[in-house]
């Protein structure tokens, strides 16, 4: 285990003023200067499993964000998907609807030319008949009265 700089620094002071009287006695010195680096071992060792364990709990933060935001994405591009999807169907949808008014739109064209015809040429029919008719009679009432 590595110490730090201020870990050695405040190692070397004295703690207390008992403690520069003692200095004579090599024995409590010791002791006391056991106790002050096993002291101070413990606070480091405290400092760095709890930056560590900041480091894991960060990680871990970061790891549920980006699957959150992977599984939003892919919920997105999922709906988005499905959009398209029904926007396509949609739109064969009303192109065989357009197609099928084309056709009947065609049929009643036809029907109505062909109605047209007829009506045109009963018309012609009716006009010829008429036109005989008039004729005939012009012509009786012109023979009666010569």
């Amino acid at each position: 285990l590595q110490l730090s700089d201020s870990v050695i620094d405040r190692m070397k002071e004295p703690s207390s003023p008992s403690g520069r009287q003692h200095r004579g006695s090599g024995a409590v010195n010791d002791e006391e200067l056991k106790k002050r680096i096993a002291e101070e071992l413990a606070l480091e060792r405290a400092r760095r499993d709890s930056e560590a364990q900041k480091r894991r709990l960060f990680g871990r933060l970061l790891e549920r964000e980006r699957i959150s935001s992977n599984e939003h994405l892919a919920r997105v591009i999922l709906r988005e998907r499905a959009a398209t999807e029904e926007e396509r169907q949609k739109a064969q949808r009303l192109a065989r609807q357009v197609e099928e008014k084309e056709r009947e739109l065609k049929k009643h064209d036809a029907y109505y030319k062909e109605q047209l015809a007829r009506l045109e040429e009963r018309s012609a029919q009716f006009y010829k008949v008429t036109t005989e008719q008039y004729k005939k009679a012009a012509d009786e009432v012109s023979a009666r009265f010569k």
